[in-house]
């Protein structure tokens, strides 16, 4: 089994991507413009081809319009009845404006992945408005990893997506 301390004290210790998406041919906008008082949310749920400890998840910052704070939650998910579990681990960075066209790390507390389960994390910028790297395929071909979702302040259940995917990246330690 895996050491919890040594990991907390070696975080980027053999660090390896599980689930990479790494396409970007479109963009998603979360948080929202002042203009606005709807609030936008993006995420994206995975299975997990391999049990470990996550090290950290990123996403493709594309464009930031307004420069502000990002969160992202981690969930199990229940891919049979689209439900979110309660959150597993959380992080939060500050976007400023240069961070354009760039990948950003989210930075997570160790987390037990198990393999064959879906997990899913989730994205909300209450206080900017920011747009993330995504990917849109034709119908011929969906994503088979697992889902986009997308909600907002008026319809927090969203609606989910094979077609669509953020592009991101989910490392393990080993």
């Amino acid at each position: 089994m895996y050491n919890m301390e040594n990991l907390r004290s070696h975080p980027s210790r053999n660090t390896r991507p599980v689930v990479t998406q790494t396409q970007n041919n479109t963009t998603l906008w979360i948080g929202h413009l002042s203009s606005d008082p709807t609030d936008h949310f993006a995420g994206q749920t995975f299975q997990c081809p391999s049990e470990g400890v996550l090290d950290n998840i990123q996403v493709f910052s594309s464009a930031v319009q307004n420069p502000g704070e990002m969160l992202l939650t981690l969930h199990e998910f229940d891919p049979a009845t689209k439900t979110w579990g309660p959150s597993l681990a959380n992080s939060s960075l500050e976007l400023r404006r240069g961070d354009d066209s760039r990948w950003v790390r989210f930075e997570l507390q160790p987390v037990f992945l198990r393999r064959d389960i879906t997990y899913g994390f989730q994205l909300h910028a209450s206080d900017a408005f920011i747009g993330l790297g995504e990917a849109a395929t034709v119908t011929q071909y969906p994503f088979t990893f697992g889902q986009e979702w997308k909600g907002d302040s008026q319809d927090r259940e969203g609606h989910y997506f094979r077609y669509f995917s953020l592009a991101f990246k989910v490392e393990l330690c080993a």
